[in-house]
């Protein structure tokens, strides 16, 4: 799907819920909306997700220390792009941090995309985040190997840009390995993800379980990766690897 600019808000539809009652929710994700309020502080202002969205999102206390952590390596390195925007927990913390000079969001889905526009303007954030409705690897593709084919708002210089990339990570599967093997994530597996960000500047949200060797044998020797759990209420809730720029093929 060809990278769209959205120079307005996409209409919420019929998949995009706010759920005020417990019975009203789906049991599979019943568990999740007991913990609304970490996954949005605001979540009484109308928030919406979609039903699939509740198992990827990432709760608001852990976006925010990401937000907080990463930061523009130079005043020059100023463009974050958020690959993986979802239901916009990222990306609404990166925007009220207020580092970015420019911040893109994509979304392959549109009615998550909805939903993120729409929780970005609860949190007073939706002008500050262009939004693009389309497939994130054509993007960081075209990107890398034909720019001027890309809307000229988000056009992207490698040198200068950040990519935040949160997957889906195949379900709940990887909770069942004590070391996940990130080759095996689906459907973008640790390989995948890295030749498509490749050679910038980029950030992996992972499973908590994840097999820090895998991650390692990407990073060119002598340079430095920082891998950090991020914990809430005592429990890690995921593995952020603070990838490099890197100048191999």
């Amino acid at each position: 799907m060809a990278p769209t600019v959205l120079h307005e808000k996409l209409p919420l539809t019929d998949n995009c819920h706010h759920y005020d009652d417990i019975n009203e929710v789906p049991w599979d994700i019943q568990k999740y909306w007991h913990q609304r309020y970490n996954i949005f502080q605001f979540y009484d202002y109308d928030i919406r997700l979609t039903d699939d969205a509740w198992f990827g999102v990432t709760p608001e206390p852990v976006a925010e220390k990401i937000a907080k952590d990463l930061s523009p390596s130079s005043n020059k390195h100023d463009t974050l792009v958020d690959i993986f925007a979802g239901a916009g927990g990222n990306v609404i913390a990166f925007a009220l941090s207020e580092k970015w000079t420019r911040i893109i969001a994509i979304e392959k889905n549109a009615d998550t995309l909805a939903c993120a526009q729409h929780n970005a303007e609860v949190y007073g954030v939706l002008d500050t985040i262009t939004w693009v409705h389309g497939d994130s690897f054509e993007f960081l593709s075209q990107a890398k190997t034909n720019p001027s084919s890309l809307d000229e708002s988000i056009r992207i210089n490698p040198a200068t840009t950040t990519v935040f990339a949160s997957p889906p990570w195949g379900g709940v599967n990887y909770k069942d390995h004590e070391i996940f093997d990130l080759s095996t994530m689906e459907p973008y597996n640790l390989e995948h993800l890295y030749e498509a960000c490749h050679p910038m500047e980029h950030v992996l949200f992972l499973p908590r379980t994840s097999d820090v060797r895998q991650i390692a044998k990407l990073v060119p020797d002598g340079a430095n990766i920082d891998v950090v759990q991020y914990c809430m209420e005592g429990a890690s809730k995921a593995m952020v690897a603070y990838m490099p720029v890197s100048s191999q093929n």
